[in-house]
């Protein structure tokens, strides 16, 4: 294609919420603007205002713009035209809409992670209401779910919508690409409030502190104060190996995940519902994340028409001592969130333990037990754990003792 015209945005049938944009830098006549959109009558003013607005932004005079709308909102349209701009032109000016205070939110270390939901960072129709499945994070996704050629058009998208798109209290979490290129995606979300970044296929501690490098050069650039969090994602044997030194790596490693579609690709096995095949890497996972006292969160299951095997899968990683993982589909985050949250006989059990120990206490015994069974310091750390998580999804009233 002439080096004068670009293209960016989605175009199809079944394309929603997004646009195509084809655009020509010409050297005279002014800015001709073609707009096709079954929203002209309602939106094309505005539509159009737009339009002419990003150009005098980016001090463009002479072109010919298309657009093919399909129901993109404003913030769509301006990463669409935005990234075509770019593609002609050399300029470190950022076409930026005002950030709504409520989406300034910071998230604690060790706020719930249990669902996660995954979203291709390039597909706008699926970001919009994304908040009203409830999972406690929603993953921008700038790596697998993202194509080649579509990488930089994406970060645009994504900027926008860490700005404009409200994600309803969830944790806003951009998967960004493998290092060196996830470099690269870091302009594009450091400074516009992104709360956790998920780093795939991270082999070892260095990749975290070169991150972290790049982190705290962009947040001092643009005056972040909120903290950000890391999640490394372990994809292969090396990671698998070196998940005790990556856990450790940092102060804002606040989880660490496995991912079983790249790491069963790695060691030359084939992935199964039991799981056997990634028994010893979910382990060394695992116990590097109880080592280090962060989250540990299991791989995504990629059937999600199954959601008897989803509940397994999920009983199975809970036994295991995970505290969550990640979800491709919204009907999955209710499955997950049921199944990994204790449920009222774990709470009821927890409570028992946690009051006959503080009876015991206060009567100075140093012998504690519950009918027939002895009571130690795991059994009622355990407890305790297990009353706080009921408590943070609102299963149990923080002042529970209290109303007993």
């Amino acid at each position: 294609m002439d080096k004068s015209i670009a293209e960016a945005g989605n175009n199809g049938e079944k394309v929603r919420s997004d646009c195509y944009i084809t655009l020509e830098l010409t050297s005279e006549g002014g800015i001709n603007t073609e707009l096709i959109s079954k929203v002209e009558a309602l939106y094309g003013d505005s539509i159009l205002i737009l339009c002419k607005d990003m150009f005098r932004f980016f001090g463009i005079e002479n072109a010919r713009l298309k657009v093919e709308d399909k129901g993109a909102l404003p913030f769509v349209l301006a990463a669409r035209i935005e990234a075509a701009i770019k593609s002609l032109i050399t300029t470190t000016k950022e076409y930026l809409f005002e950030m709504y205070e409520e989406y300034r939110y910071s998230t604690a270390r060790d706020r719930p992670r249990m669902t996660r939901l995954y979203l291709p960072g390039n597909t706008p129709s699926l970001m919009i209401n994304a908040g009203i499945h409830t999972p406690n994070g929603i993953i921008l996704d700038l790596e697998d779910a993202v194509g080649v050629n579509k990488k930089t058009e994406a970060r645009y998208l994504v900027r926008n919508a860490l700005r404009s798109v409200d994600f309803m209290g969830a944790e806003r979490m951009v998967r960004i690409n493998q290092l060196p290129l996830g470099f690269e995606d870091l302009d594009f979300i450091i400074p516009h409030n992104v709360n956790l970044i998920l780093l795939p296929k991270c082999e070892n501690a260095g990749q975290i502190h070169q991150l972290n490098e790049k982190i705290n050069e962009l947040k001092k650039l643009a005056g972040v104060t909120n903290p950000v969090w890391i999640m490394p994602i372990i994809e292969n044997a090396m990671g698998v190996m070196k998940a005790l030194e990556i856990a450790q790596a940092a102060e804002n490693v606040v989880a660490m995940c496995i991912g079983l579609e790249d790491y069963t690709a790695d060691i030359g096995a084939k992935r199964t519902n039991g799981a056997n095949e990634s028994f010893f890497a979910r382990c060394q996972v695992l116990n590097a994340c109880k080592a280090a006292r962060i989250q540990a969160i299991d791989s995504v299951f990629s059937d999600i028409g199954d959601m008897e095997e989803l509940k397994e899968n999920v009983l199975r990683s809970k036994a295991m001592g995970f505290e969550g993982m990640g979800c491709i589909h919204p009907r999955q985050i209710k499955v997950i969130y049921e199944n990994f949250s204790p449920d009222e006989t774990e709470i009821k059990t927890a409570e028992r333990i946690v009051i006959a120990f503080e009876e015991a206490t206060k009567k100075g015994l140093g012998v504690v037990s519950l009918g027939t069974k002895m009571i130690d310091a795991p059994v009622v750390k355990k407890a305790r754990q297990t009353i706080d998580l009921a408590i943070r999804m609102g299963k149990l009233d923080s002042n529970w003792m209290e109303l007993i």
